[in-house]
């Protein structure tokens, strides 16, 4: 059983970023700072789900927390996110380079069918 008080590796995001609740919890962040009660009524399950949420998000340093009074406060830590960038971006190259092939390959068929046709017709 793994140690739960680790530090989170950049691992830990791809595996916080895989619930779309936290993923929506991050979008909502993208406004700004927002208190905990705000956040957990944009959601219809319960203010303890939305806090183990946040919990989860703040131990992958997706979001800070800021205590104002007894009221918490949250917002986007994006820093993390540009290694998932990163990481997509590999990705990216590979479907563009595999889009423009397919494009050209397309293309060439397109230009063979309607030389054929033309052939054909003539």
């Amino acid at each position: 059983m793994r140690n739960r008080s680790v530090t989170y590796s950049g691992n830990a995001t791809f595996s916080v970023l895989a619930d779309p609740t936290r993923r929506a919890v991050l979008d909502l962040l993208r406004q700004g700072s927002q208190p905990a009660g705000q956040i957990a009524r944009a959601f219809p399950i319960s203010r303890p789900a939305i806090s183990k949420h946040l919990r989860l998000l703040r131990r992958a340093h997706l979001v800070e927390e800021r205590k104002e009074g007894r009221h918490r406060f949250y917002q986007l830590n994006p820093e993390p996110l540009k290694a998932v960038d990163s990481w997509l971006e590999q990705y990216r190259a590979f479907w563009q380079t595999s889009l423009t092939n397919l494009k050209t390959f397309v293309e060439a068929e397109y230009e063979k069918e309607t030389a054929r046709h033309r052939a054909k017709h003539k």
